[in-house]
Order: C-alpha cells, then structure tokens, then sequence
C-alpha cells in the first residue's frame, strides 16, 4: 500500500507501512486482539479448550505466527496463531462455530472504527505536541489499515481463514460436506493469489481486498489512499 499523505495547517504527515516502529505495534494489536475474541467467544459458548492451553489472554507473544507476521510486514496481509476451538463443547456447533469465527474479524472492525474515532478527534486538537503528534497520527491510521486488513483477508472463504468456517456453517448441510471437501486445497490456492498476484506485477488480494479496506478507511478516518 503506498502512503498516506493529509494535511493540519502546515503540516505533512506520512503514513509508510514499511516503517516498522509504526507497523510493529498495530501488527501485534490486531493479531492479538483477534486471536483473543476467538477464543473469549468460543470460552463463553462452552469450549474452554483456548483457555486451558493459555490463548486466552492479551499477551501478543501467544498469539503471533511469524511468518503470518511477516507476511503483513511485507504483504499487509497476514495471520496469527490460530486459536484451538473444538465445537463438539458448543451447545449448537454449527451456529456457534460461525459465530467464533466472525467474533476474531469483528474484533478488527470495532477496533478499526475505535482507532479512526480516535484520529478524526485528536486531528482536530491543537494540545498535542507538533514533534508528537505525527508519531500519534501515524500509529493511528496504520491501527485502522491494519485491522481492516486482518478482519476482510479473514473473511476470504478458503481454509483455514474465518471465512471458511463461515460460509461452511452458513451452507446446508450437504453442500458443507462438499465444500469441506475441498478445504485441503484452499492453502494452496490462497499461496497461489499471494505468489502469482505478486509475480505478474498485480497483487490479487489488493484487487479484492483494496476496495472495502479503502471504503472503511475514508468512512472511519475522512482519508483515502
């Protein structure tokens, strides 16, 4: 993604997701935070299996996969450490099953929409230091961009992202058993839109993906890319 660039008075502010004391913190916020209500959610739904193995708590070094990490250092899209759920401790499987999965992209969203509140309200304050408030600025807007990420990359239904889980408890019941069926190889087609988008020189994902991330991002922050 390129920069973002907006103006208070006189002032330019930059937003390079390559600078990783910008990028480092909102990237361990946003996997932290979706991990986290995965498992919060699943606990409150009767499976306690996150809890007893320790994911349910808010320290990033729980939850961070560092190739999924990486990967959003270097791709803007990337994963955490998927949360253990087993849904036969769910009263109702199915339906709870979909509704841990979307609790992880939720999470990002609200998230998403808190950080841009944040922003639109400290920009238009005059009580933050100049040599401060670019770093504040920036941190913020990269905690959006970030979030928006993770929440609408996990909302492609291919294994082992939140969307498949989704669209496979939303299914009827044989049309779940077929999609199931093909699930182990939805990595290699979701390796295939990252590598092959990249090496023609047009990034899939950003294709798909760039549209609802640019949308929130005006909507939630009054910018655009």
């Amino acid at each position: 993604m390129p920069a973002i660039k907006y103006r208070k008075g006189e002032l330019t502010y930059f937003v390079n997701l390559n600078n990783l004391i910008i990028s480092i913190p909102a990237i361990l916020y946003a996997l932290t935070i979706h991990e986290y209500f995965h498992g919060w959610t699943a606990n409150k739904f009767g499976d306690p299996t996150a809890r007893l193995q320790g994911r349910l708590t808010l320290n990033p070094l729980a939850h961070i996969d560092i190739i999924g990490a990486l990967c959003f250092v270097f791709a803007h899209f990337g994963w955490g450490k998927p949360v253990p759920v087993n849904p036969y401790n769910f009263r109702n499987p199915r339906r709870d099953n979909v509704i841990v999965s979307f609790a992880g992209p939720a999470s990002n969203f609200v998230s998403a929409f808190l950080f841009g509140v944040l922003f639109q309200l400290l920009r238009n304050t005059s009580f933050i230091p100049v040599n401060i408030s670019a770093f504040v600025f920036n941190l913020l807007l990269t905690g959006v961009i970030m979030n928006l990420s993770l929440a609408f990359f996990n909302m492609i239904p291919l294994f082992p992202l939140d969307g498949s889980h989704i669209l496979e408890g939303l299914l009827p019941y044989r049309m779940a058993v077929k999609y199931k069926g093909i699930e182990r190889y939805s990595p290699f087609i979701l390796l295939g839109l990252i590598i092959l988008g990249n090496y023609a020189g047009i990034s899939i994902l950003s294709i798909i993906l760039g549209p609802p991330i640019h949308y929130f991002l005006k909507l939630f922050t009054g910018l655009r890319l």
